[in-house]
């Protein structure tokens, strides 16, 4: 799990964290191991309390999360989700046994989690077994964009996007005194893995990144969905990927609405080289029929990468 003082610290739980220090209230990372994605969760320690942003995907991690929450000693006194992912939303249930408190996510966020938690369960159920949660906890706090909740010596304020990395996006800046502001921003932009793409909004998702590289250009620092934290360049870094991605997927498809087993395979090889090392490269193929689906204005690439989508999508 680790943890920032913007201090921060992390330290291993059922997955990884790490920190670094600055100052103001401390910002702990829960990384989730690698069938949890590497997804992170984030324990925002105030004065009187804790916030939670984003929740885990897999039991284990669920648990560990919480005893992560317990060990601050120091109440729970809200969770936020970020977007509609099953890796971001799938842990409040598990949070909120040791008591409820206000679930928060932006207005859209939380429709499109309603919509998609039960067809989710069906399908990753059977495959994960125990390991998939047997019920969601949705929010019961809907933000308008730009909406504040204050927290004592915590303020977030939420940013509704719509559809980006998944249906339904937002990022949250929190200020806290005097010590200037950092974002949590979700899946909006990976550091250092290979994103997920298969929602098929990748035209909707570099304008985004866009408007958030002039939002966020004076923010001292992001907290990503999975990676490290990082400055404002890593939405430059997204956007970088996300563009070389959409131009071999392009090349390879001509036109067409999926891509051929050889150019998936020339896919890979040219992601993986732009991205060396980098966990999740899996995700590569999986989202490039809904990519040529959408540059060739059709859906029937994004129905194909619906059908293999991860399980935390």
């Amino acid at each position: 799990m680790a943890e920032h003082r913007c201090r921060s610290r992390s330290q291993p739980g059922a997955g990884r964290s790490q920190g670094a220090e600055v100052a103001g209230p401390v910002i702990h990372t829960y990384r989730a191991a690698e069938p949890g994605l590497f997804v992170n969760s984030y324990l925002v320690e105030g004065e009187s309390g804790v916030v939670v942003v984003d929740t885990s995907l897999l039991a284990s991690d669920i648990e560990a999360l919480r005893a992560r929450v317990r060990a601050l000693n120091k109440p729970l006194r809200a969770i936020v989700v970020t977007h509609a992912h099953p890796d971001h939303f799938n842990g409040v249930a598990g949070l909120v046994r040791d008591g409820e408190v206000p679930v928060y996510a932006a207005a859209s966020v939380a429709r499109m989690i309603t919509e998609i938690a039960e067809a989710k369960r069906a399908q990753w159920g059977p495959v994960y077994g125990q390991e998939w949660p047997t019920e969601t906890y949705y929010p019961n706090m809907l933000l308008a964009d730009r909406d504040q909740v204050r927290f004592d010596d915590l303020a977030f304020t939420v940013r509704e996007l719509g559809p980006a990395e998944s249906h339904a996006d937002s990022y949250l800046v929190l200020t806290a005194g005097g010590f200037g502001s950092v974002a949590f921003t979700g899946d909006l932009a990976f550091h250092g893995t290979h994103p997920y793409t298969a929602d098929g909004h990748l035209g909707d998702w570099l304008a985004a990144l866009d408007v958030l590289a002039g939002e966020l250009a004076e923010v001292r620092r992001l907290y990503p969905g999975h990676g490290d934290p990082a400055g404002p360049g890593l939405l430059a870094e997204q956007r970088r990927y996300l563009l070389y991605y959409r131009e071999v997927i392009a090349r390879l498809a001509d036109g067409q609405s999926q891509l051929s087993d050889a150019a998936r395979t020339e896919l890979d090889l040219a992601m993986q080289a732009f991205l060396p090392g980098a966990p999740l490269a899996w995700m590569i193929g999986l989202g490039a029929d809904a990519v040529a689906a959408e540059l060739a204005g059709t859906d029937a690439g994004a129905s194909a990468a619906a059908s293999r989508a991860r399980p935390g999508s």
